[in-house]
């Protein structure tokens, strides 16, 4: 069985006069609750699991802190530490140090950006990248997208869509509600003519890029399975192409999907 964070779901357009009033309500149960249930944690923790139990609530303390940041103050960062093009802070399911990694990979870190960046590689190295979060809720600027790893004698099966010049591994956009799973089966179906065996799933990664065709700094996630199938592989719905690629291809991908050729590549799993 796969288990993940549940899918997102977009939040309710709420009335903004309502969101001050819970803004208010929140900070008022901040300030009177969360001193009595901080100190009693340190107790609890302290007599569990000892310095180590403490250690573990103030990591998740200095995460969700992280987060709260991430929020707060997403105007500016978003002003000072990021170039035109980059990706955003500001999604409250993700940490400050997180946003910053994504921009590194983009290249799209300011000066004040890369120095903080220097800074925390002082203190734990290539934080950043280390603190990316690939299972964060996706938003305006983060496309998620499942992908389907098949391949045959060291070469992967790739597709391409009508009116397109670009081949990509063959999956697409997750609906409102869908697992992985539900995804991955309704995007082969429509696009080969074949049955993704569900029990047989196995998860290969999570990789992100610049989205093709999309302005800079939106980008696309693609979680990848390897699975077998019922059924004999056949172009359907909008695809124009079906063909067998190896790392010799490579240029001929999109972004996303030169990053899981790499990967491939050097796992010895897809030839030159």
């Amino acid at each position: 069985m796969i288990i993940k964070k549940q899918v997102y779901r977009a939040d309710k357009k709420v009335n903004p006069l309502i969101g001050i009033l819970l803004f208010f309500i929140s900070i008022l149960l901040f300030v009177f609750t969360v001193p009595f249930g901080f100190v009693y944690a340190l107790f609890y923790k302290l007599f569990k699991r000892g310095l180590t139990g403490i250690g573990e609530y103030a990591l998740k303390i200095a995460i969700s802190v992280d987060q709260l940041g991430n929020v707060t103050m997403q105007h500016l960062l978003n002003a000072l530490w990021i170039k035109d093009g980059g990706y955003y802070f500001g999604n409250r399911d993700e940490t400050i140090s997180s946003a910053i990694g994504r921009n590194k990979k983009l290249g799209t870190l300011t000066i004040f950006g890369r120095a903080i960046d220097k800074l925390l590689d002082i203190i734990d190295p290539n934080h950043s990248l280390n603190s990316i979060d690939y299972y964060i809720e996706p938003t305006e600027r983060i496309i998620d997208k499942l992908a389907w790893i098949h391949l045959v004698e060291g070469k992967i099966l790739s597709t391409r869509s009508n009116g397109k010049t670009k081949y990509y591994i063959p999956g697409g956009k997750r609906e409102l509600g869908e697992s992985d799973s539900l995804t991955l089966v309704r995007e082969i179906k429509e696009e080969l003519s074949v049955d993704i065996k569900v029990p047989s799933l196995e998860f290969i990664g999570i990789f992100e890029a610049q989205a093709d065709g999309h302005k800079p700094g939106i980008l696309v996630r693609m979680t990848c399975y390897a699975a077998q199938y019922h059924g004999q592989l056949a172009p359907d719905s909008e695809i124009e192409e079906m063909v067998w690629l190896t790392y010799n291809d490579r240029d001929m991908v999109s972004a996303v999907d030169q990053l899981i050729f790499d990967f491939l590549y050097h796992k010895g799993d897809l030839i030159n």
